[in-house]
C-alpha cells in the first residue's frame, strides 16, 4: 500500500474516535506545554546573560587573582593556614572566608609575562556619603570606569572617557540631589565624603576617652576624618539594564581618579594598594590561543585566572543545571502519557478487530497493518505537540511583558525567547516517541489472524 494512502487511512481513524483521540494528545499536551517553556525560558537567560558578558567586559581580558575562592573554587572543607596578607573577610554561608588579595609587586610580576598589553585594577570605593550643596546626605559607590562597558546616557556624553575629576551620575541621584533634570546636572558640582581610616591621634583620643564603647561618639569623633572630594558630573547614565547585578548605582570615575580615592579611604591599612582581582588585557587577546597562553603563565605563576568565556561558560552551565530539572518535571509527564497511547491504541486494536480481519483477507500485508497503527500513534503525538507548544507560545508572548516588568529586565530583553526550530524539533521528537509507544498493538493488530479477526463480533 502506498505511504501516502497509509498517512491519510490513519488521519481518518483517529479521527473517527475523536473524543479517545484528543485526550490522549492532551495528555502528551502537558508535557509538550512544559517542556517548550523550558526551552524558552533557556533561551531567554543564556541570551540575557550573554548580553550582560558581552556589554561589560573584554573578551580579550583576563580576570586575574591570588585566591581561587574570588572565582568560587578552592576547598573550603579544611582550615586554611593563617598569612598576612589575608585582609579581606567575607560571609560563605556563615563561615569565615579570607581572600588573598593582588598587591602592587603582583601586578609588576604580571606586567611581565608575555603577552600582557595592560592592566587595570578592580577599584570600588565605598563613600560615606555623596550630596551637594543645599540637599541631604546619601550613600553611594564609586568605581573605576570601563572602557569596555556599554552605557547608555540620559544627557551628557558616553562617547569619550571621564577625565580629571569629572564623574558619571546613575539617574537615580537626579531627585534625591534636587535635579530637576538630567541635562540640569550637567556641569553642576556634587560632593563625595570618603571616611578616612581612624589612626593616630584619633584612634588615642578614642582609646582614651572610653568612646569605643558608645557608637555615637566614635562617628563623632570619626566626622574629622571624612574628606570630601568634589566632582563635576559628565554625563547623566540611563538605568542600565545589563549591567552586573549590584552596580546600577554604581557612579563612575576615570581609573586614576578611582585608584587616588581608593588610596585614601585605606591608606594606613593593611588594605593599601590591594584588591580583590585585576583585568588583564591579552595582545590579541580576541584569539583563544593568545588568550590561554597568557592564562597558562599566570597559573603556572600561582595567579587564578579566567576569562570571559570561562565567566559565560559557568553562568550559562547553572542555567542548563536548572533548565535540566524543569525539563525533567516535563519528561516524567511525557513518559506518563506514553502509556496513554498504548492504552489507547490496544483499544483501537480491539475495537477494529473486524476491520483488520477484512483488510487482511482483501490483500493488505502485515508490515502495512502495523504501519497503520504506528501511523495513528504519530498523529496523537503530532497532535499533542501541537496543542502544547501552541499553548506555551500563547501563554508565553502574553506573560512576557509582565515578566520582564517583575524582573526588571529592560526594554528589549525577553525571558522566554520561542525558536520554531527547537519547537519543530520537539514535535518530532514526541511523534517518534508515540510511534515507539504504538509499536506493541501494531504489532498485535498485524499478527492478528484474518479468519479469526473476521469472527469476531
Amino acid at each position: 500500500m502506498i505511504l501516502r494512502d497509509l498517512i491519510r487511512r490513519s488521519g481518518r481513524s483517529i479521527k473517527s474516535a475523536k473524543g479517545r483521540t484528543l485526550l490522549t494528545a492532551l495528555a502528551i499536551a502537558v508535557g509538550t506545554f512544559a517542556l517548550t517553556l523550558t526551552l524558552a525560558a533557556s533561551n531567554g537567560a543564556t541570551q540575557y546573560v550573554n548580553k550582560i558578558i558581552s556589554e561589560n567586559f573584554d573578551p580579550a581580558e583576563l580576570i586575574v587573582s591570588k585566591d581561587e575562592a574570588i572565582f568560587g573554587r578552592g576547598d573550603n572543607s579544611k582550615p586554611r593556614e593563617y598569612d598576612p596578607s589575608f585582609t579581606t573577610i567575607l560571609s560563605n554561608g556563615g563561615a569565615n572566608t579570607q581572600l588573598k588579595r593582588v598587591t602592587d609587586d603582583d601586578i609588576a610580576k604580571i606586567k611581565k609575562v608575555s603577552g600582557v598589553d595592560r592592566i587595570r585594577e578592580d577599584i570600588t570605593v565605598s563613600l560615606q556619603y555623596v550630596t551637594r550643596e543645599g540637599q541631604k546626605k546619601y550613600v553611594g559607590n564609586v568605581a573605576a570606569y570601563n572602557p569596555f562597558q556599554k552605557i547608555e546616557v540620559k544627557a551628557g556624553e558616553a562617547t569619550r572617557r571621564p577625565e580629571g575629576k569629572q564623574i558619571y551620575l546613575p539617574e537615580g541621584y537626579l531627585e534625591v540631589l534636587g535635579f530637576k533634570s538630567a541635562e540640569e546636572a550637567i556641569g553642576k558640582t556634587i560632593t563625595l565624603a570618603i571616611s578616612k581610616p581612624i589612626t593616630g591621634d584619633t584612634a588615642k583620643q578614642i582609646a582614651a576617652t572610653g568612646a569605643s564603647q558608645d557608637p555615637n561618639q566614635i562617628a563623632k569623633l570619626s566626622e574629622q576624618n571624612i574628606t570630601s572630594e568634589e566632582f563635576t558630573v559628565f554625563s547623566v547614565l540611563k538605568k542600565p539594564t545589563t549591567s552586573q547585578p549590584g552596580t546600577e548605582l554604581y557612579m563612575y570615575v576615570s581609573q586614576d581618579e578611582a585608584r587616588r580615592l581608593n588610596d585614601i579611604a585605606t591608606q594606613g591599612t593593611v588594605n593599601y594598594r590591594k584588591y580583590n582581582f585585576v583585568y588583564v588585557r591579552v595582545a590579541g587577546g580576541e584569539e583563544a590561543k593568545k588568550l590561554m597562553a597568557v592564562q597558562d603563565e599566570l597559573k603556572k605563576q600561582s595567579f587564578s585566572a579566567q576569562s570571559v568565556k570561562d565567566t559565560q561558560e559557568f553562568l550559562t552551565s547553572i542555567i542548563g543545571v536548572l533548565q535540566g530539572i524543569v525539563a525533567g518535571f516535563g519528561a516524567i509527564a511525557v513518559i506518563a502519557s506514553v502509556f496513554g497511547i498504548i492504552n489507547t491504541m490496544y483499544i483501537s486494536v480491539l475495537q477494529r478487530t473486524r476491520e483488520i480481519g477484512l483488510m487482511k483477507a482483501l490483500g493488505m500485508r502485515k508490515r502495512d497493518i502495523g504501519r497503520l497503527f504506528r501511523f495513528e500513534a504519530a498523529w496523537i503525538g503530532f497532535l499533542g505537540g501541537i496543542i502544547g507548544s501552541t499553548v506555551a507560545v500563547l501563554v508565553g508572548s502574553g506573560l512576557n511583558p509582565w515578566i520582564t516588568d517583575k524582573l526588571d529586565l529592560g526594554a528589549g530583553n525577553k525571558l522566554l525567547i520561542f525558536r520554531p526550530t527547537e519547537i519543530v524539533a520537539l514535535i518530532i521528537i514526541l511523534m517518534v516517541v508515540s510511534i515507539f509507544a504504538g509499536w506493541l498493538p501494531s504489532s498485535k493488530a498485524a499478527k492478528l489472524d484474518p479468519i479469526e479477526a473476521l469472527r469476531t463480533e
